[in-house]
């Protein structure tokens, strides 16, 4: 099972004359990182909002928005009319005194800071167990839809492997054509400098084998084969939390068909590098958003 980053939920609840919401969105994120955004004086209980949203949301950048709207008005406000009557104060000489146009002070001094106070009274029990059942009804709800974005992300990273699995069976065709030709070229280049009849056959066949050991590519065929495997086992495994380790299968996937490309000297085999490297980097973008 995959989980995306990619989440959201949303819960309401009605207390009295007063209605909250709580939105969580999430995107990819290598740590957890939650920006809590909220109209509600939480005080110590933010902490332990902020430890719901982690135990259930793992990983990813997380903006919660936690809004409560009064039906008897916005009673959770206040103007500081005091700060009000100071700020102009303090404007209405300072212009009169450098003869600027005063203009509509009003609509200054509302954006100043501490204008607006927040009714600062503490959360009661029964708000907050309200607050604590939305806040998980939400959290489900998010947790419902990474499941689903999960879903589609293991649907295509499974069809990528597969075609790299697929894409190296076919690198075994063309395998005798590769040998052949660059024995053909090595003994091409050496009777040009030497002349065929002081080659000795014996040292060149040695020469060969010496040097087609050293680009021979079963041993990654192999590598990739099994990192392929491993990766859909991963997959599979019930673990929540699997993005980092796929993404480390990933690298050595990818470690593996380069070292292919490079020893390859052969176009159709390269042609096959190619194509796997571009199913490859598929597979590391989908990557990226797993939990």
């Amino acid at each position: 099972m995959i989980l995306s980053m990619t989440g959201y939920g949303q819960a309401t609840r009605q207390l009295g004359n007063k209605t909250y919401r709580i939105e969580i969105k999430s995107l990819n994120g290598k740590t957890t990182d939650i920006r809590l955004k909220s109209n509600v004086s939480l005080k110590d209980k933010e902490l332990v909002l902020r430890k719901m949203i982690l135990e259930k949301g793992c990983r990813g950048k997380f903006d919660v928005n936690l809004i409560m709207e009064s039906q008897l008005g916005d009673d959770e406000y206040q103007f500081n009319k005091e700060l009000m009557q100071s700020y102009y104060n303090e404007l209405k000489s300072f212009a009169d005194k450098n003869n600027f146009d005063s203009g509509d002070i009003l609509q200054s001094i509302i954006r100043l800071p501490n204008i607006i106070q927040v009714n600062d009274s503490e959360m009661g029990d029964e708000e907050w167990q309200a607050l604590s059942q939305m806040t998980k009804e939400a959290l489900e709800k998010h947790y419902q839809y990474r499941k689903s974005e999960g879903e589609s992300l293991e649907k295509d990273i499974r069809s990528r492997v597969f075609n790299i699995e697929q894409l190296l069976s076919e690198i075994e065709q063309y395998e005798d054509i590769r040998i052949e030709a660059l024995r053909e070229r090595i003994k091409k280049n050496l009777v040009q400098f030497l002349s065929k009849e002081n080659v000795d056959e014996n040292r060149f066949e040695q020469e060969i084998i010496f040097y087609l050991e050293k680009l021979d590519i079963n041993e990654e065929k192999v590598r990739l084969s099994q990192h392929c495997k491993y990766y859909i086992e991963e997959v599979d495994k019930s673990d929540i939390q699997k993005g980092k380790k796929l993404s480390f299968i990933t690298q050595e996937m990818g470690r593996e068909i380069n070292t292919l490309g490079a020893k390859a000297q052969q176009s159709d085999i390269q042609q096959i590098v190619v194509k796997m490297k571009d199913e490859l980097e598929k597979v590391k973008e989908q990557v990226l958003n797993i939990l």
